[in-house]
């Protein structure tokens, strides 16, 4: 049982070290559910011990969590990626190149909102490209309302508005 459970979490290291890019929980998820490798609860779970144990690294926004490979997650995929087998290899490989762009895409878009010290909420929405911001934006509104629905508009909308941005701007 234990060695299973220390597949599950070998196969997310392996995961994040074949991108350049972090991996939302949906996508971990997709893969390894439709693959039925494990239960949701399960995947949960491995994913929790390695953040608590630094080999990745959370990246909390208003609506998805976001996981980095950390160096110490690096080496232990290196010394022990072997443990998985080349079929499950294979799997996640196909998986990895046949999303690949659909992948970074949904990750390089993010949005989130807090509540200032004047009591309002400030939206951050970033388009970000191999570790590199494209676009910055702050927001200050005066509802968390507001700041929700821009936050999702920019989800939907952001290569749109990117584009419209510098149109105006160049």
């Amino acid at each position: 049982m234990a060695e299973t459970f220390t597949l599950y979490k070998l196969i997310i290291l392996y995961m994040l070290k074949k991108v350049d890019f972090p991996l939302s929980t949906s996508q971990i998820s997709e893969f390894v559910l439709d693959k039925e490798y494990t239960s949701y609860f399960r995947l949960q779970e491995a994913l929790s011990e390695l953040a608590a144990s630094g080999l990745i690294r959370t990246e909390n926004t208003h609506n998805r969590t976001l996981y980095h490979l950390t160096e110490n997650g690096a080496q232990t995929i290196h010394y022990f990626g072997n443990k998985i087998s080349p079929a499950i290899r294979r799997d996640i490989d196909e998986f990895l190149k046949e999303k690949q762009y659909d992948l970074k895409e949904e990750t390089s878009i993010k949005s989130d909102y807090y509540l200032t010290t004047s009591k309002e909420y400030e939206v951050r929405c970033q388009i970000v490209e191999n570790g590199s911001s494209l676009i910055d934006l702050k927001l200050t509104v005066p509802t968390e309302k507001e700041a929700e629905a821009i936050a999702n508009h920019w989800d939907l909308n952001s290569q749109e508005l990117y584009a419209l941005i510098l149109a105006n701007l160049l």
